[in-house]
């Protein structure tokens, strides 16, 4: 008899999801499948399901994943830091995969970049191997992933977004170049930008400014590193800036990193630094997120303007060493709020999307 899996289909931007049931054959020497325990609905998940970036239709959202190994193809022995991998190990893996030369990993040392690089979540569910997104029973591996095996202590909601929000803020905060005495601003307190706060502060930030409009966020970014918080829907754009500089004297802040997915955002946050400050986007996953920005005021404040887009797989690693050592220091299982079946994709896409949950977890 043949195994099947079930996936909830994602047809169209703005449409239910449809589950459906699909085969699930055996993996090929270089693949692994993976049993779901769980994955979040990521912000680019719910972007894509709004129709605002590109995605295939049908296909399966969602790259926030931790399962257990099902099968283990013949050929993959170790994990990205060389621990044995056997069926039954809980695993994570990197979000994008590519397999074949490449001249941006080979000269450049940025795989993520790689010419025809593709990302869980990302791909038509017609096609073989059908199931390569996280809102389904399985996942299968494909080569050129990064494989992470997981620690027995740390629990789904601690893992499940390793792979994305967790390796994004360690690239985006080494791009930051943050460094003990720094001052940060965050703009944007979801998942990311609570993440944002607390790897600042492990980098030995002074100060800390997150802005948000969210009131939850704005709380509960205290307790993830944050010294000090504003809401930016209380106060007009020269107010708030005055506000931020001010946490930051003498002349403004050091950094600033953008994760709140605001074109409008990112000229105000320029204003907020001082000469020499550093900016990082990483939340403008969206096409035509266009800024208008004063070139002068980049040329003559020294300002040094950077966008991350994806990860390093060392990135995985060490968000996984991040959380680990700061689990006790930080809540990282509270971020995951709220879990949710299969059968209810729709529910929890709507409170995710309304901001009404935090970041929603899907139980298969």
């Amino acid at each position: 008899m043949t195994k099947t899996g079930r996936a909830a289909v994602y047809d169209a931007p703005n449409t239910p999801f449809a589950i459906r049931n699909y085969p699930v054959r055996d993996v090929e020497p270089n693949e692994v499948l993976v049993r779901i325990t769980m994955s979040t609905i990521c912000r680019s998940d719910i972007h894509s399901y709004l129709g605002h970036r590109p995605n295939p239709c049908p296909g399966i959202l969602g790259h926030e994943i931790v399962g257990v190994i099902d099968q283990l193809g013949e050929n993959i022995i170790h994990d990205m830091r060389g621990d044995k991998l056997a069926v039954d190990d809980r695993v994570t893996w990197t979000e994008f995969f590519h397999h074949g030369e490449s001249h941006y990993r080979d000269i450049h040392d940025m795989p993520q970049k790689s010419p025809g690089v593709r990302k869980y979540g990302h791909d038509l569910v017609a096609d073989d191997p059908h199931f390569l997104g996280g809102f389904a029973d399985y996942c299968y591996i494909l080569p050129g992933t990064g494989i992470l095996k997981l620690p027995d202590d740390i629990s789904d909601e601690e893992a499940t977004p390793l792979n994305c929000g967790v390796a994004t803020m360690i690239s985006v905060t080494e791009a930051a170049e943050i460094d003990i005495g720094s001052t940060v601003v965050v703009q944007g307190l979801g998942l990311l930008g609570l993440y944002g706060c607390a790897i600042a502060k492990a980098r030995g930030a002074r100060r800390v400014i997150g802005l948000d409009s969210v009131a939850d966020r704005l709380s509960i970014a205290r307790k993830f590193g944050a010294d000090v918080t504003f809401d930016i829907d209380k106060m007009d754009e020269d107010e708030l800036v005055s506000a931020v500089r001010a946490e930051c004297p003498p002349d403004g802040a050091d950094i600033g990193i953008e994760v709140c997915g605001h074109a409008g955002a990112v000229p105000v946050g320029i204003r907020t630094l001082r000469i020499g400050g550093r900016y990082v986007i990483g939340g403008l996953v969206n096409p035509n997120s266009t800024i208008n920005l004063d070139g002068n005021l980049i040329l003559r404040n020294w300002i040094t303007l950077k966008g991350v887009h994806n990860y390093h797989p060392r990135h995985l690693v060490q968000a996984l060493d991040f959380v680990m050592s700061h689990r006790d220091q930080f809540p990282f299982a509270d971020i995951v709020d709220s879990k949710f079946s299969l059968d209810e994709l729709d529910e929890a896409f709507a409170r995710a999307a309304d901001r009404s949950v935090l970041r929603a977890a899907i139980v298969p």
